[in-house]
């Protein structure tokens, strides 16, 4: 009896309680520290709970690499209500006698093994091109003087401090390929321990493809995939089923967001139900599967979010799919307003999920959502 009336409190406790949507909370914004521009966010939560948070430091301006950019981090404690000063977790400073413009690093994708608890960062770091942009001025190879380079650091202590950064960039470029990288956002953790993080790479005739990379030591080696879709660039990732890789990709078609699935850790790819079915600006969205056990709804969801327009950034909007993203029946804006409209999902706890994002009020901005409020 006493065993039963402990699986009733347990449900009980476990069921999403009606708690208003936490106010919109600037994480950081132009002026903070003296810097010009903070963008394309990341977030995890921690073994712990704590919220970290990835973005680009932007020092003089809001262009993209190359320029003098460093990877910054964020933490809460308290559940994204406040937030710890800012960290520097990678900066590639005046390498080679250059100066911080010739060496930014930037568009971060923050990973959490949940196997070992430890914290990863992949971002692109890009030497001399005097100031070019690099999506036209990458070259192939393999040097730096020729090409990004695929950077990665860990931290052991939650994000408190980071380790030196690893070069990846033999481990998963091909000779011929140009631009090769990381898309922002996060990584996960499969089921079977598992690291993948989503990947895109320029083809010899600039044609980029999204795919992933995945670890199985604990993010010591890397194996990339076959491309899900050619002329594809930013993704994000999530588990469906165990084994099951859904692949949610900026499409620069203007067609609406490209979904593809994989059985066979992107050695083949195939069309997703929803392939083409949320309207997007072709602009970077995020994608967070939460399986039944980790949730208050007791059943298995799949959150999307991004700029909901098929032509503007504008319109930042929350979705929910209870049936692996065939349908999105429940939805809730954020934003309305114009924005960069980058965006990255976490759970916060069983009943909240919380997404950094552009916002048209703050370059970065954390937002508590109770999944109650997505349900139709």
């Amino acid at each position: 009896m006493r065993k039963l009336f402990l699986f009733i409190l347990a449900a009980l406790l476990l069921q999403c309680q009606p708690v208003p949507p936490q106010d919109p909370v600037t994480v950081r914004t132009a002026g903070d520290d003296g810097v010009a521009a903070f963008r394309i966010p990341g977030i995890v939560t921690t073994q712990s709970g704590t919220l970290v948070a990835v973005y680009d430091i932007r020092h003089d301006s809001s262009r993209d690499l190359q320029g003098d950019i460093e990877i910054g981090i964020s933490r809460s404690t308290d559940h994204g209500n406040t937030w710890e000063p800012m960290i520097v977790a990678l900066s590639m400073g005046e390498y080679g006698g250059l100066p911080r413009a010739e060496n930014g690093v930037g568009d971060p994708c923050l990973l959490l093994d949940e196997t070992t608890g430890e914290l990863m960062i992949f971002a692109t770091w890009v030497h001399g091109k005097g100031g070019q942009a690099a999506w036209w001025s990458a070259g192939s190879g393999f040097d730096p003087s020729e090409t990004p380079q695929l950077l990665m650091v860990r931290s052991s202590d939650e994000g408190r401090t980071w380790s030196q950064p690893v070069n990846l960039t033999r481990q998963v470029k091909q000779p011929e390929w140009l631009f090769t990288f990381q898309a922002p956002g996060r990584g996960i953790t499969m089921t079977d321990g598992t690291l993948v993080v989503p990947f895109q790479h320029q083809g010899p005739d600039r044609t980029p493809a999204a795919g992933i990379m995945y670890s199985r030591d604990h993010g010591r080696t890397w194996t990339v995939s076959a491309d899900a879709k050619s002329n594809t660039t930013e993704s994000q990732v999530a588990e469906i089923a165990p084994g099951v890789l859904l692949l949610s990709i900026r499409d620069n078609r203007g067609t609406g967001r490209a979904m593809y699935v994989t059985h066979d850790m992107g050695q083949t790819w195939t069309p997703h139900a929803a392939d083409g079915l949320l309207p997007d600006p072709v602009c970077m969205a995020s994608l967070l599967h939460v399986p039944t056990a980790d949730n208050c709804l007791g059943r298995d969801i799949l959150l999307f979010a991004n700029p909901a327009d098929a032509k503007e950034r504008r319109n930042m909007t929350l979705r929910i799919s209870f049936d692996g993203g065939a349908t999105w029946p429940g939805a809730v804006l954020l934003d309305e307003g114009p924005c960069w409209g980058y965006s990255c999902l976490t759970m916060v706890d069983s009943e909240t999920v919380g997404i950094i994002y552009e916002g048209s009020k703050a370059h970065i901005t954390f937002q508590a959502v109770p999944l109650q409020a997505l349900e139709p």
